[in-house]
Parts: C-alpha cells; sequence; structure tokens
C-alpha cells in the first residue's frame, strides 16, 4: 500500500539515527500551544530526501519531496483534547538515498488554557505607501477558515479608492465594534451586533478625527486618539519608513448619544494610544514631549526633522463611570529618562500587567529595529523586556487573550520585510514561553503572500455584521456628525 500511495503512510522500521535536529518551516519546536489550535502543519527541509514521515503523539503523516506535513484537522483536535496540560513527541523521519533517518526528537507543549477562537486583523503592503487593496480580515484560529470583514476594493477605482484601518472591540466581543475608512467614502464604523452606522468627528474645537481607539470595557464610550499622522521615507536608511505624529489629543465619544468631548488637548505633548484597565476605572496612553526647538518653530518638518527625539512614555489617567469624569494623570512607565519610547499600551484582563512596545524613539514601532515587547507588573516600578517571545526584528502590536494566557503580536522575523502573526504564552508568573508562527493549512503560505498582518486582535466570537452591510453603509450612506460636547 505504501508503494501505491502518493507519500509514505507508515512508520519506517528500520532507520538510522542522526544527530542533527530537522531543519523544518515554521519553526515548531518546543513551542507552548493552545488545545483549541488548529493543526501545525509544518514543512522538513532536507534537500537529500525524496520523502518524508512525521509523528506527532500517536499521528503518523508522510510528505513527498516538498516535505509538508498536513494533518487531518478532526484527528489532530482529539489528540490536543486528551493531552492538555502535557506534552506530545513528535518524531521526524528523511528517506535519502541510503535509507531512511531519524532526527531527535522534539516536544510540543499543550496548555491547560484555550485561546480566544478568533483573531482578526489587516492585511496590507508592507510600506505602508499606498491603500489600493487592503481588508479587514478573520481567523478561526480552531482551523484554518478565514473570513473577509470589510475590504475596500478587489479591482482599483479611483474614485473609491479608501483605506480601512485601526479596527477595535469592546471586550473581546464583537457585539460593539469599530474601525476607519480613510479618503473617499470617509467616516468611522460602529457596529451593534449585526447593525453598524457611520460617523464623523469634527469641529473647530477638535484637532483631527479620531485615530487609535479602545472601548470600554461595559459602557457605550469609546476613546480616541486625535492625530494629525505623517509619513516620511528615509533615503538612506534600513527602517525605511517613519509614522509620525505632528500632534495628537485624547477625546472621549459616545456610542449611544453619538457625542464627543476632548480628553486632553495640549500644545507641548503628543498623547496617543489609549487603553481602557479591565475595569473600566483607569485610562492608559502615551506621552510625548515636543522637543523646545520644535516648539520655538513648530512645523510639520520640524517635527520630522526630529524623528528619533520623539519618546514616548505611558500614563494613566483615574476616570469615574458614574460622572464620567477623569482624574490627574500619574506615569506609568518613564521609558524618556533612559532615552527610549514606548507604544500601545495593553493591560492584561486581570489588571496585572502592562504590556506594551519598548523601542529607541518614537510610536509607530512596526518598523523599528529595536521594538520589543516589554512587561510591567502595576504593583512594581520596573519592567522587563519579553526574551523568550522577543525577536532581533521588530516586534510590535500586541493583544491579549480574554483569559490573560496567550499573547498576538506581529514580527518581522521572518524575513525583515513582511510581519506576520505570532502567538506566544504568558504563564501565571509572568513570564512568556517560545512564540510560534500563526499556523496556515500550507506551511509555505507564510512565505508567498505579499501582504503584512497588522493589529491582530482577540475575539471570543465571530464578527456579526456581513460584509454586504459593512459596504453598504460605507458607499451608500453618509456619516452622521458627532455633537462636540465641552
Amino acid at each position: 500500500m505504501t508503494a501505491c500511495s502518493s507519500k509514505p503512510s507508515a512508520m519506517p522500521q528500520q532507520f538510522t539515527e542522526v544527530s542533527e535536529e530537522a531543519q523544518i518551516y515554521p519553526d515548531y519546536r518546543d513551542v507552548t500551544i493552545p488545545p483549541n489550535i488548529a493543526p501545525l502543519n509544518f514543512m522538513v527541509q532536507d534537500s537529500l530526501a525524496d520523502s518524508f514521515v512525521a509523528q506527532v503523539g500517536n499521528l503518523v503523516y508522510g510528505a513527498r519531496k516538498d516535505g509538508k506535513i498536513e494533518m487531518d484537522t478532526t484527528e489532530w483536535r482529539q489528540l490536543l483534547s486528551g493531552a492538555r496540560g502535557q506534552e506530545l513527541a513528535v518524531n521526524i523521519f528523511s528517506h535519502r538515498r541510503s535509507g531512511w533517518v531519524r532526527y531527535p526528537a522534539f516536544t510540543l507543549h499543550v496548555a491547560e488554557e484555550d485561546i480566544d477562537p478568533y483573531l482578526s486583523y489587516r492585511l496590507i503592503e508592507p510600506g505602508y505607501e499606498l491603500y489600493r487593496q487592503l481588508g479587514l480580515y478573520q481567523r478561526n484560529l480552531t482551523n484554518f477558515h478565514e473570513a473577509v470583514i470589510y475590504e475596500n476594493n478587489r479591482a482599483f477605482v479611483d474614485e473609491d479608492n479608501h483605506c480601512v484601518n485601526c479596527h477595535n472591540y469592546q471586550n473581546y466581543s464583537t457585539q460593539r465594534m469599530t474601525f476607519h475608512v480613510r479618503g473617499n467614502h470617509g467616516g468611522t464604523i460602529i457596529t451593534n451586533g449585526s447593525e453598524a452606522h457611520k460617523i464623523a468627528i469634527k469641529h473647530d474645537s477638535i484637532l483631527a478625527a479620531g485615530v487609535y481607539p479602545s472601548w470600554h470595557p461595559t459602557l457605550p464610550l469609546v476613546a480616541f486618539s486625535s492625530n494629525k499622522t505623517g509619513q516620511v521615507f528615509h533615503m538612506r536608511h534600513l527602517e525605511k519608513i517613519e509614522v509620525l505624529d505632528e500632534a495628537s489629543d485624547l477625546l472621549l465619544y459616545d456610542a449611544e448619544k453619538n457625542t464627543v468631548r476632548n480628553v486632553l488637548r495640549t500644545r507641548n505633548a503628543l498623547e496617543t494610544f489609549p487603553c481602557w484597565a479591565p475595569d473600566g476605572r483607569r485610562l492608559f496612553y502615551c506621552v510625548a514631549q515636543l522637543p523646545p526647538s520644535v516648539l520655538e518653530d513648530y512645523t510639520a518638518f520640524n517635527v520630522a526633522m526630529r524623528y528619533d527625539s520623539l519618546l514616548y512614555d505611558i500614563y494613566s489617567m483615574p476616570f469615574d463611570p458614574e460622572t464620567r469624569t477623569f482624574g490627574e494623570p500619574r506615569i506609568e512607565v518613564n521609558a524618556s529618562a533612559d532615552h527610549h519610547s514606548c507604544s500601545v499600551p495593553r493591560i492584561s484582563p486581570d489588571g496585572r500587567f502592562l504590556l506594551y512596545t519598548h523601542g529607541d524613539y518614537g510610536q509607530f514601532h512596526i518598523w523599528h529595529q529595536s521594538a520589543d515587547l516589554w512587561l510591567k507588573p502595576l504593583e512594581v516600578e520596573s519592567s522587563y523586556p519579553l526574551t523568550a517571545a522577543n525577536s532581533p526584528e521588530p516586534d510590535s502590536y500586541h493583544s491579549w487573550s480574554s483569559n490573560g494566557r496567550w499573547i498576538a503580536f506581529v514580527s518581522r522575523r521572518e524575513d525583515q520585510t513582511f510581519s506576520r502573526v505570532f502567538i506566544t504564552y504568558f504563564d501565571k508568573q509572568g513570564q512568556p514561553r517560545k512564540a510560534f508562527l500563526l499556523p496556515q493549512r500550507d506551511p509555505e503560505y507564510n512565505t508567498l503572500l505579499l501582504k503584512s498582518y497588522n493589529v491582530p486582535e482577540l475575539t471570543k466570537d465571530a464578527v456579526q455584521v456581513s460584509t454586504e452591510t459593512l459596504k453598504h453603509i460605507v458607499y451608500h450612506t453618509d456619516a452622521e456628525l458627532a455633537t462636540y460636547k465641552e
């Protein structure tokens, strides 16, 4: 039967042990995985071999010359369901001219805790210069199904050209969602269950439209940053592009009353990336003080010329849900004191940890070689890098799972150009494990996709509003102007 099949399906009975480790892609060796994750399909890379066999636990799969080990989803699910909190041994065999060889085994650690089953993200060209074709998508992490939330245009039409970005959900549920439409058909989309509408945030007292959002965990409120954002491109620099703010403030939007007001509006500071604490009683955000040389001659050009002197710290303000008022700010992470910078604060669901991106300067760290994930236990003063999850390439744009045991983030570690989604286990002691690449049905998919993943967000349920409804709202309705409140 083996001789007549397209690929080997049985364990080799005779083989030679070799000391060299199997070269596999993605690198899933000795990673900790959720018990509800899709199969970790991989490729064995051995140019001397013409066929391969992999034993994962009690499952056996074969591959021909391409080395692709693709597992049955049902069998994999049954395997993991009985392996919570345990380890699975993985043995790989390659058939060479001299016969079968077996590499040293490695281990998959199966955690006790599930990951939220849905992950949404934006797919975009890696340079961020154009938005001719991009979209928001949602992946079911328990299998390989990817659904379109919204795409701007499959076929380019100039008068319909627009960007979509900054999707955000309330408390890990898609009941309430928001994302922005920039350019033609512009506005901010607000959803409630299967319904949606488009709003516009614009007033003489507001710096600019809302940009980076954060839903309050229980109230119909969204904290937005209001940014005048621009891009500058290096002529000779490995990081290629810098995204920075000429100015930025904080807003509070009421989704039920369609009202908006300023929370912080300052001339000498840049406030951005708001994030609510899980109990909704504190708002975290990033702040950079504009250098005196910029304030003396305040132009977008002068801000751009001093891009590497913009250092962001993390602050927080208390919030009273009854009166909907904010208290005095306090500093949480004083990165600028050490000539570093923070962005994207995210609080763990249990309220214990502040997760953020740490870099040499600026706040758009997805291009910064120095960007790593850092963690601050909120009851202490010090922070530390998530060394086991980080890489020498940019690691950024992170989100927690609803149980606080998993972190999804994007990294350029694969090829220094395209951002891919990685997942790391986060234990109860505040330590991460080795991160693993988002599994795909075809293990070669991530090397062939000419798009970058952007802003991965974990949710407990699938997006409820249909793609057709969102397209109708974007293309065929006018944005309702939010009422400004003092």
